[in-house]
């Protein structure tokens, strides 16, 4: 059975692990406790933070394969698709899950901060990996959820509830800035083939073909990264967001090809994807407090 599975709700959520549902809204599995089951590819209508204590396979996110290991964290929001294809094996969890859904957060401020939690639409390549104080730290989140959930709800549990996801979230936010730290060598890498590939965009007839700089999403697929996990490690690395890197890139190539008086300021600017010089007028001098003429002539 390779069916996708939907989970629309919380209560779907428990029942596909066989545990019982404390709360309509939020639910945290510890997986030694739930029932053994099959691997699905399901699609997630709720908020889900996956920790796994095993190696359970190769896991298809959306289009990806990803290795899922040990002490890996990943974090799904409304929309997206996760999951192993059934072996027609049976399978013991491990690790731990929180999912709520998001009609907990409805009129909390955390509501209107998710967005800020960037790490929902990273890649499952680009997964959270643990230190085990780390892992320590995320366990007793959870767990205090958890014991929040064994009350009766009264007035108290939502704020309660939602204010310790959001310490979790937080805590989250930390650990990632952490792995973008002791991954450095590799990140720059990475920054390194992202100068290579705007040298050879603009190196290229692509601006005037596709009008203008590459988009940071264009960017990211070519990296093989999500577009929000790259311009976190673009903003972490070197203090710039990845669009102001290529707005950048774009302003340097437009300042040397200026220099060049063989060409037109006309020439250039439809070069460079604009489709009348006075866009690019407006915008160089936006950038730079002159326009292409003057910054021609007073060098």
């Amino acid at each position: 059975m390779n069916e996708i599975m939907k989970i629309d709700t919380v209560q779907q959520y428990n029942d596909y692990f066989g545990v019982e549902t404390l709360h309509p809204l939020v639910c945290v599995i510890e997986g030694k406790k739930a029932m053994p089951l099959r691997f699905c590819r399901k699609l997630y209508n709720v908020y889900a933070i996956l920790l796994k204590d095993t190696d359970c396979g190769n896991l298809k996110y959306g289009r990806s394969i990803y290795d899922y290991q040990r002490g890996a964290m990943l974090f799904l929001a409304p929309g997206q698709v996760m999951g192993s294809e059934d072996d027609g094996q049976l399978h013991q969890p491990e690790g731990w899950v929180l999912a709520f859904h998001t009609e907990l957060l409805r009129g909390t401020p955390l509501a209107r901060l998710m967005r800020e939690y960037s790490y929902f639409s990273y890649n499952a390549n680009e997964a959270l990996h643990l230190s085990e104080q780390e892992r320590k730290t995320v366990i007793d989140c959870m767990e205090k959820i958890r014991c929040e959930l064994q009350y009766p709800i009264d007035k108290h549990s939502k704020s309660l509830i939602v204010d310790n996801i959001k310490l979790l979230l937080d805590y989250c936010i930390r650990f990632y800035d952490r792995q973008f730290i002791t991954r450095e060598n590799a990140n720059h890498d990475l920054l390194s083939r992202f100068e290579h590939l705007l040298a050879e965009y603009f190196a290229s007839d692509a601006p005037a073909k596709k009008g203008g700089m590459p988009t940071v999403q264009y960017c990211a697929d070519k990296l093989c990264l999500s577009a929000n996990y790259f311009s976190d490690l673009c903003r972490k690395e070197t203090g710039m967001s990845a669009l102001k890197h290529i707005q950048q890139k774009m302003l340097d190539v437009a300042k040397e090809r200026i220099f060049d008086t063989s060409k037109s300021i006309s020439e250039i600017s439809y070069e460079l994807g604009f489709p009348y010089p006075q866009h690019f007028s407006r915008w160089f001098k936006k950038m730079t407090g002159c326009t292409p003429n003057e910054y021609r002539y007073s060098n």
